[in-house]
């Protein structure tokens, strides 16, 4: 494994959380429970400082098969990625409820970093610990849009925040 931590600073010049996470930059949340490892694909997140520690927020639909695993274990990491996004839109459409093997299907390979699960062609890796979760309430939508947009199954998402407790970058 060729990672370096690096400053938790560092994170802001390496990913632009407004236009790439959500356009250019998916990424993958990682969780391990007792039963095993689920990874889904995500472009829903932000970044910032709550409670006086830096945190990533992540929003989750409450039927993704990764949810069980974060809420199990309270960690999980992000992996963000130079590229890859066939693998990953093969991640984020497929179950590992349906398909127990889909990390090795997608051709991707689990490696650790500080015990958590993560994967060796990443080019960052945040370690996350969950701190606050609460599911999206439709009363509390101001735009009434929103939820009819989004949400027609009323499947909405619990938002996840958690400290980033370290961060890696691939040394090349």
């Amino acid at each position: 494994m060729n990672y370096e931590k690096i400053e938790l600073k560092e994170i802001s010049k390496m990913i632009d959380p407004i236009e790439e996470m959500r356009t250019k930059n998916w990424f993958l949340v990682t969780a391990q429970d007792s039963e095993g490892i689920n990874t889904l694909t995500a472009a829903w997140g932000s970044f910032g400082n709550v409670w006086e520690k830096k945190i990533v927020t992540i929003y989750i639909r409450p039927q993704r098969y990764t949810k069980k695993f974060i809420d199990n274990s309270q960690e999980f990491t992000i992996t963000f990625f130079d590229g890859y996004q066939n693998e990953m839109g093969y991640l984020g459409k497929t179950s590992g409820r349906d398909v127990p093997n889909k990390i090795e299907k997608s051709g991707l390979h689990l490696t650790e970093i500080d015990g958590k699960p993560t994967f060796e062609e990443g080019k960052l890796v945040l370690v996350c610990k969950t701190l606050y979760k609460d599911s999206f309430k439709p009363e509390n939508f101001i735009d009434k849009e929103i939820p009819e947009k989004i949400y027609p199954n009323k499947d909405y998402s619990v938002m996840y925040i958690a400290e980033i407790t370290n961060a890696y970058i691939k040394n090349n």
